[in-house]
């Protein structure tokens, strides 16, 4: 429900709120025919660390709590397993159509009342969610000419853009719907996008792989705007589970890979558990101008480190 890390330009339709806000009350039930109530379905949005936390609960209690009232599955991604150019976590809801929709109910109330409402608030707050949905999917909710986004927005009364295709991650096929408005609105525009996916035989096959992006992303040998490419992968050093990595990344790129007084590397070691070693100026890969960016540690660690300098790496590419 945070804004996004890199949102760069976003396309086609927003909608002009000028409408008064609404005294705070339950957003309107669902109301799926009865064929697209039977069908099973799922929907994957973004998530903080710090959101994803108050879902799951001390313990877990809260999200089987979710699962017991709504009837859905909610699975998470984990910790550090990041949609790309993000540092934020997915979650998939499943089960039946108006199972989706009262469980994602209860979980934005939920965050609602925890990060955005204010004590004494007379009218709805505002947030911002986004939906992860695959590139091939989003045209049946954009429609031609933006016919459809257009009556999603009057019918819902809330903002909804799509993203562009990301082209700075190479194999990546989602793009991300930010919708933004009052939980009322968003709830609506949440419905009426599920029930355009419902229809779409490609997205109901897409439940298979929903958050492969961390492995993914960290095995790619890319070189966006000649940074991030992977030079070795030496296994089995001084321990059995432990592995190094070197990425090759640009002398003019590595800035953001070190950050303000080192604030940037430290925090991939400390987050990832991985060590993060950088050669000294003037030291390259041979025969490039790459700086050297050596990982070690645990293969997971390793795994997430690299990933998050690869983000890195490919955000200031892109500016």
């Amino acid at each position: 429900m945070e804004s996004l890390a890199a949102e760069g330009k976003e396309s086609l339709y927003n909608s002009s709120s000028s409408e008064s806000q609404q005294n705070r009350s339950p957003p309107r039930k669902s109301s799926p025919s009865p064929d697209d109530a039977e069908k099973t379905t799922h929907l994957r949005f973004l998530l903080s660390n710090a959101e994803a936390g108050s879902v799951i609960g001390k313990g877990g209690s809260t999200i089987n709590d979710i699962q017991s009232q709504s009837g859905a599955r909610i699975q998470l991604s984990r910790n550090f397993e990041y949609f790309p150019g993000t540092s934020d976590r997915i979650i998939m809801v499943s089960g039946m159509v108006d199972e989706v929709l009262k469980a994602v109910e209860l979980i934005f109330s939920k965050l609602l009342d925890e990060f955005y409402a204010a004590e004494g608030d007379e009218v709805d707050p505002e947030s911002k969610i986004r939906l992860v949905v695959p590139n091939s999917s989003c045209g049946g909710i954009i429609g031609k000419g933006g016919a459809i986004i257009r009556s999603l927005i009057e019918d819902s009364r809330a903002g909804i853009k799509i993203s562009p295709q990301d082209n700075y991650f190479p194999g990546l096929h989602d793009r991300l719907v930010t919708v933004t408005g009052t939980l009322r609105g968003q709830m609506r525009a949440i419905e009426l996008i599920l029930l355009k996916l419902v229809a779409d035989s490609y997205y109901n096959q897409s439940v298979n792989a929903p958050f492969s992006y961390a492995v993914a992303y960290s095995a790619m040998n890319y070189r966006p705007n000649g940074a991030g490419v992977k030079y070795q992968n030496n296994r089995s050093l001084s321990k059995e589970d432990s592995s190094s990595v070197t990425l090759g990344v640009a002398d003019e790129h590595i800035g953001i890979v070190v950050g303000r007084g080192g604030r940037n590397i430290m925090e991939i070691s400390q987050l990832s558990g991985a060590r993060v070693k950088i050669s000294d100026r003037g030291d390259f890969v041979s025969g490039t101008s790459d700086r050297k960016v050596t990982i070690t540690g645990p293969e997971r660690a390793v795994r997430t480190a690299e990933s998050m300098i690869l983000q890195k790496v490919a955000s200031v590419s892109e500016r």
